[in-house]
């Protein structure tokens, strides 16, 4: 089966073509054209995104076809990101998406953005499917899942306030880095010493047990507060140049433990041995490098972590048709009432308890 998948979530504009059987998929083709007008404004701007949307979603799609090697009359169907995100801009990609797969008689199926990325890294490795634990991580995002099966899926814990890649956008501000601030907070902290500023792990104790509401769940507001004062007590004392650095690595330390920790308590809780990430904080290679190395300490040899690359980790509609693929082949379709959501929980949720050895 051929699927085109679009997604408009946020800021990028993009079109992918998958092909696959149900035992796997393989990519034909991924465009994403991302907003640089962003930048300016420091975050994005829901109706400058959407208008932008507007212009590009025809002409990547026809790129995303060329690229493939395909005509839209050699298309099955059509997977298209419908929640969460703003709603304008996922409105611009469900209405072309029906108009398209209405013109060309072909099934539309709507795709929940964070199943998508949960998907994302097993396009590039057959091998991060389930059972596994799931950590996804993105800019208004942060949830941790137990995935016994693709389509069932255990909400173990999600972030109570900000989402790590949003807390990384906001202490990039405090340092006066660009927008995103990610992948510019990671490379100044690749200098700054780790003993310099060391902040407490939000949400993490010796004392938490299974069962405790806090046992997974994650908090980032308050490790970006103890940044804001770090950097105003380094401007206060004309320093902040030199301090920058350092702040940046204990900032990035404190999520990086946290998260790992969290994940690694899931993984053990459920007999988990392999793990995925997904999201645009997927590919931190400080966070890839210590789940490798915590996830072999803690559970073994038979541990294995799979991390999306850059392109598979940002949003981008290769992860879209995955996912609407999966969703296609169980018989799922999408009629012309399909509607755009800014917030929805990810399907196939099923209690926790169930889980728990």
């Amino acid at each position: 089966m051929r699927v085109l998948g679009i997604e408009t979530s946020c800021d990028e504009t993009s079109a992918a073509v998958v092909e696959g059987d149900g035992d796997g998929a393989a990519l034909r083709s991924l465009v994403i054209l991302s907003q640089d007008i962003h930048r300016v404004f420091g975050g994005v701007v829901p109706e400058i995104a959407s208008r932008a949307h507007l212009t590009a979603i025809a002409p990547v799609t026809r790129r995303a076809l060329d690229d493939a090697g395909v005509e839209s009359g050699d298309l099955d169907a059509i997977a298209v990101t419908h929640a969460p995100g703003l709603v304008g801009a996922l409105l611009v990609g469900v209405s072309f998406a029906k108009g398209l797969a209405a013109s060309l008689g072909i099934p539309l199926v709507g795709v929940h953005h964070m199943e998508g990325h949960l998907f994302a890294t097993e396009l590039e490795d057959a091998k991060a499917a389930p059972p596994l634990t799931a950590l996804l991580v993105s800019g208004g995002h942060t949830m941790l899942l137990d995935v016994p099966a693709w389509g069932e899926y255990r909400l173990l814990g999600a972030t109570r306030d900000d989402a790590a890649g949003e807390a990384f956008d906001k202490v990039a501000k405090l340092l006066g880095l660009p927008y995103p601030g990610g992948r510019h907070v990671e490379a100044l902290a690749r200098g700054g010493d780790p003993t310099t500023h060391r902040f407490a792990r939000p949400m993490l104790h010796g004392g938490q047990k299974l069962g405790d509401d806090d046992f997974y769940d994650l908090s980032f507001s308050g490790l970006k507060t103890a940044v804001l004062h770090a950097v105003r007590d380094a401007e206060g004392r004309g320093v902040i140049e030199g301090a920058r650095a350092g702040i940046a690595r204990g900032f990035q330390d404190a999520l990086v433990d946290t998260l790992v920790e969290k994940t690694m308590r899931a993984a053990l809780a459920h007999g988990r041995t392999r793990i995925v990430l997904g999201g645009g904080v997927a590919c931190n290679a400080a966070l890839v490098t210590a789940m490798r190395e915590r996830a072999a300490k803690r559970l073994g040899a038979a541990a294995a972590v799979y991390a999306p690359g850059p392109r598979l980790a940002t949003d981008n509609a290769a992860m879209i048709a995955r996912a609407g693929l999966f969703r296609l082949l169980r018989g799922e379709r999408a009629g012309p009432d399909l509607n755009a959501y800014a917030s929805l929980p990810i399907p196939g949720l099923v209690p926790q308890a169930a889980s728990v050895r």
